[in-house]
């Protein structure tokens, strides 16, 4: 594949709309992960329903009250939880590792 230059200098592409170099370091950044804060938000979002629900079903549990029905209520829960955190440390380390966010 040829490259867009000839010689040894890495290829930087130019600004096309002559837009300061923070709100291109940010365009630039946007295209490389797409809705990643609009992500990050939708796993705080749903981390901290598992979490409420979780303290629900461990009341539940606590007080003794249908305990057939809320320990793997309260076990959903959990892993809701453990996803939510696995998936934003996930997308947290892949921002740390892109070039240029932010």
């Amino acid at each position: 594949m040829p490259t867009p230059n000839s010689d040894d200098r890495p290829y930087i592409p130019k600004n096309p709309r002559n837009l300061s170099r923070q709100q291109y370091e940010r365009l630039t950044a946007e295209i490389a992960a797409p809705y990643r804060p609009l992500r990050q938000f939708v796993y705080v979002a749903c981390g901290a329903s598992g979490f409420i629900g979780g303290v629900v079903f461990l009341a539940k549990i606590a007080s003794g009250r249908e305990i057939g029905s809320a320990l793997p209520n309260f076990a959903l829960q959990v892993g809701v939880v453990a996803l939510m955190v696995f998936l934003f440390r996930l997308e947290q380390r892949a921002e740390a590792r892109s070039p240029k966010s932010k």
